[in-house]
């Protein structure tokens, strides 16, 4: 009988046999991966072609390089931005429209590549306008609206936003910590842990009111493993200590229970807000003599 492979470097070697299996973590793909990063070869090139010109040259082509190479990394910080706004349920739009500006440093830095080639201002704005037009053309433009937060109280979203701002820099923190402790099982097991936080982090997200019942797990709770998980990295990356391992995985395995009871919760409430809706409403219209008729099993076998 075929048997699944395991060894020292196996993520689940500690696994029982016919134990239910573990959630996998989502696959997280980077928005702003090669595309971005190719992005980076015509600043490097115009600045290298500068050297070989005169003064004016060069001023001009290291100016349309800056200028590239400062589009790019708004770039990313925009793909990822537009990123997280589109995973997210209910978002604001990005303060700071990021693509917009790199596409008019993109275009500016052209002209000036252009203007040090061929000193004509008309030449040098055609490409800048064809650079921009591009650039938007490839990567499109940031969010402009907000999204999904009719009917929810602005000071109300800002606390969440600060909360869940928190949280998710926490949470980084933790997946930059573990690195250090080189094991790929602990790896994992944090993975799954940071997905259940998440969960908890969107409901909250979609619903302000859980936030203060859930302030106490996305702050004071996840504080609290991102402590454990430096201390882990640090202890285990010095001796290998697996009963260490082993406390740091079982601390994961109760962090992720609570997490997901928590969200259990919260999604439960809401359903029951959503009951005491539904009654109302039938009760209202009930009194202004329109009644509901609830289809029985027998009628609905019939009509089938």
């Amino acid at each position: 009988m075929a048997q699944r492979f395991g060894g020292k470097y196996s993520p689940d070697t500690d696994a029982t046999p016919g134990s239910a299996p573990r959630k996998t973590a989502r696959l997280r793909v980077d928005p702003a991966g090669g595309r971005v990063n190719l992005m980076f070869l015509p600043p490097v090139l115009l600045a290298a072609t500068s050297l070989i010109g005169g003064a004016g040259t060069l001023v001009l082509g290291l100016g349309g390089a800056f200028l590239l190479a400062s589009g790019v990394w708004l770039l990313r910080d925009g793909l990822l931005a537009e990123a997280e706004y589109h995973e997210r349920k209910v978002a604001r739009r990005p303060v700071l429209p990021r693509k917009i500006l790199a596409a008019l440093l993109a275009g500016t830095g052209a002209a000036l590549a252009a203007y040090s080639n061929d000193p004509s201002l008309a030449a040098a704005l055609l490409y800048g306008i064809a650079a921009t037009a591009l650039h938007l053309a490839a990567f499109g433009i940031d969010p402009l609206q907000n999204k999904g937060m009719e009917g929810i109280d602005s000071f109300q979203q800002d606390r969440v936003a600060r909360v869940v701002d928190e949280a998710e820099k926490l949470l980084s923190g933790m997946s930059q910590a573990i690195l250090r402790a080189g094991d790929r099982r602990a790896e994992a097991r944090l993975a799954e842990f940071q997905e259940t936080a998440r969960h908890l982090i969107r409901t909250v997200e979609e619903d302000p009111r859980d936030l203060t019942a859930a302030r106490k797990y996305l702050v004071v709770y996840l504080r609290g493993a991102h402590d454990a998980t430096v201390k882990f990295a640090d202890l285990y990356a010095r001796n290998q200590d697996t009963q260490a391992r082993d406390d740091y995985l079982a601390l994961l395995d109760d962090l992720d229970q609570n997490f997901a009871a928590r969200t259990a919760k919260s999604l439960l409430d809401d359903r029951s807000d959503l009951n005491v809706e539904i009654d109302v409403l039938r009760a209202r219209l009930s009194r202004e003599g329109v009644r509901l008729e609830q289809p029985t099993p027998a009628n609905t076998k019939e009509d089938q």
